[in-house]
Formats: structure tokens, sequence, C-alpha cells
């Protein structure tokens, strides 16, 4: 390569990083007045970048992640951290916040980089459902994350979302069932012209069966009690079943009429480790040791549990009733959290030999419909796919 061409390489990536927008950070001190305060009574706050050229009329709003308090002793410590307030900002603290679906750089993200993007920060515990009007004074926490959602859409309406022509709500992890308990309600923010539809990542935490339905029930029961769920989840379940079991997506989705894109590993690293593997007599964290974040780490019989883990969530996922309308991208990665990683967004892994973000962005615009599942019964090494 000659020098005049290595000199124009170098100014087109330049000037193409200069053009490349950047979010802001809001904290949303008008929400306090309606109630809609974070754990500790801060305000709700949000990250926002401008769209522009051909994305001016479409939005995309991201739920953050996060877990979830299940006792007023874990809401009382989230308070005390960034998933739980909004006086710590939250810009730089992830290596994601602008990875994957989120870039605003065409390079990385070609369907969505010049959309409005919003990033909603998660400081509630609830999945932004709770609503509790009273206040414990003694421990000065607040259990608000139902009013944040309604403070935050209001917000964006009033910027000109509701004129959106596309519009998006996703999320990962916690914020991927988030994603999942207001897509219907996130569609009815808009006109029935507006393109509405709903990802979630990593949010599709199952009730599974034997020891695994009798460990994640309890949990789930938990998180419900604690923060007053049970008057708020979606009645298309509640009307049904027991509260308890409607915060788990096997029992939510198949009632959306929202067209629905589920990202999912059968081996989600997540539900493995901080649920599943209590079903395994003599395990828990100490012992599960790190696999519980390398696979190289697994030995054979912690690769058999995983694996016994896979069946329960594949046979979960194909439960489901069939849906022309509902995407889904079914890997076999150990870990969890893939729409926001570079790597695993645009370059790996592959199913019918379309990355992740292909997948999403044909899907999306209605030139093809994706329901892919990896048919690999073991779970595989996608360490290099993290940035």
């Amino acid at each position: 390569m000659t020098i005049a061409l290595i000199l124009l390489w170098w100014f087109s990536m330049v000037t193409t990083a200069a053009q490349v927008p950047s979010y802001y950070y809001t904290r949303l001190e008008s929400g306090v007045a309606t109630g809609a305060v974070c754990l500790d009574g801060s305000p709700p706050a949000y990250a926002y970048v401008e769209g522009y050229g051909t994305g001016s009329s479409s939005w995309m709003v991201y739920m953050e992640g996060g877990g979830w308090c299940f006792s007023l002793e874990d809401c009382i410590n989230r308070s005390r951290t960034n998933l739980g307030s909004s006086k710590y900002e939250f810009i730089g603290n992830s290596p994601n916040f602008t990875s994957g679906i989120l870039d605003t750089d065409s390079r990385y993200n070609q369907y969505f980089y010049n959309w409005h993007k919003v990033f909603v920060h998660y400081c509630d515990g609830s999945m932004f459902t709770s609503d509790i009007e009273h206040v414990d004074v003694s421990n000065n926490i607040t259990f608000r994350g139902g009013r944040i959602y309604k403070a935050v859409m209001e917000e964006l309406l009033h910027k000109g979302m509701g004129n959106a022509h596309n519009a998006i709500l996703t999320g990962t992890s916690a914020g991927g069932l988030t994603t999942i308990l207001y897509c219907d309600r996130f569609r009815a923010l808009f006109p029935n012209t507006t393109r509405v539809k709903c990802i979630s990542d990593s949010g599709f935490f199952i009730h599974g069966e034997g020891a695994l339905a009798s460990m994640s029930g309890r949990h789930f029961a938990r998180v419900i009690e604690t923060n007053q769920l049970g008057s708020l989840l979606p009645k298309s379940c509640t009307s049904k079943r027991d509260p308890n079991l409607c915060l788990f997506p096997e029992y939510l989705v198949d009632d959306i009429s929202t067209p629905l894109f589920i990202v999912e590993t059968a081996f989600d690293l997540f539900q493995v480790k901080y649920n599943f593997i209590f079903t395994v007599p003599g395990l828990g964290p100490n012992q599960w040791g790190d696999c519980g974040q390398f696979l190289e780490s697994c030995n054979s019989t912690k690769i058999g549990i995983i694996k016994d883990f896979g069946s329960i969530f594949l046979k979960t996922l194909l439960k489901l009733d069939k849906s022309s309308s509902r995407g889904m991208f079914i890997d076999s990665c150990y870990l969890h959290v893939q729409i926001v990683r570079e790597n695993t967004w645009m370059c790996a892994p592959l199913l019918r030999n379309r990355t992740l973000e292909q997948a999403i962005g044909e899907w999306y615009f209605d030139r093809s419909s994706f329901q892919e599942i990896d048919n690999n019964t073991s779970p595989q090494d996608c360490s290099s796919s993290l940035n």
C-alpha cells in the first residue's frame, strides 16, 4: 500500500469516527413529582443519542438489565449501588453500553446505527414493574419501577417518539424480561401504521421442570412478594394460573400479540450458575468455581450438568405455540447476553449462515422470518466472541 493510500485510509477512518454521535446522560428530575424514583429515591435516568438521516424517524428503547431484588435486605443493598440509584452516572461503566445493537457506527451496526437510541437505567430491582405507594422510611427504600417506565416513556413521546415510523423495545437479562412484560404495552404507544417489534435477549428465564421448577418457582415468588407484583403482572397470565408463575416467559410469550424476537443460548451461563446448580446435591457457586465464567474451566461432570440444563431449556422453549411473527436465535454458547457484545452481534456464532445482526435486521424489516435453534447438544466456548 502506498503512503498516499495509507493516508487516505487513515483520513477516512478519522472522519467516520468523528461523525459518530454520542449518548448523553439525563436524570429525569420531573419524574420525582409523580413518585417515579429509584430504590433510594433518586430520579430515574436514561442516556440518549439522537437519530439522523434515514434513522430520524426510527426509535430504539433499550431496557438495562441487572438481576432483581428478592428480599428487603437485598433491595437495601441494591439501593447503595448503581443498580438502585441514579446518583452514580453509568455512562462508561459498562463495556457494552454502546456496542452491538446500540452502536452508533454503521460499520458495526448496519441496520440501526442512525436511529434514535435510548438506554434506560435500571434502578428499581423489579423489572420496571413495582408500584408501592408506601415509602419504607426506616430503610429509605421506594418501590416504583412501574412509574419509572411510565415517566421515561412519556418523556420520549414528548421528544417525538410517538411519530416514529419504526420502533423497537429491547433489553438484555432482566431488561430482556422487562421487554417481554412490556412488549404489548409499548406497541400501544404508537399508531397502527408504525412498525413496532420487541427483541428480548437472555430474558427467557425458565420455570422448567422437576427440581429446577421448584427452585426457580420459589425464587421468583420471593421477587413477586418483596416487590408486591402480584396484581401488576399481565392479566393474560394471572387470570389463568398462579401469579407466582407470571414472571416466567414460558407462561407469557404465547399471549403477546406484538412481534417478538427471542435471543438466547440453550446453555445460559447465568441461569446455570445462579439457579440450576443449586438443584444438584453438594453444588453451589463456591464449588462451581471458574466454571461459572469460563467453559474451559469446566470438567466433564460440570459439562454434563450444563448439558442437562440445556435439555430442560429446549424442552421448555419448544412447548411454545408456533407464531409466524416470532423470531428466534437460539445458539449453544455458554454465556449470558449477546446483542450488546460486538462480536456475538456481528461475527459469531452463525445460524443458517446468518449472524445475529443479520437475523434480527432481516426479521425486523420483514425481509425474512427467522426461527433457528442450534442443534449442537454441547455448550460451546464463545469467550472469543466477547468484548
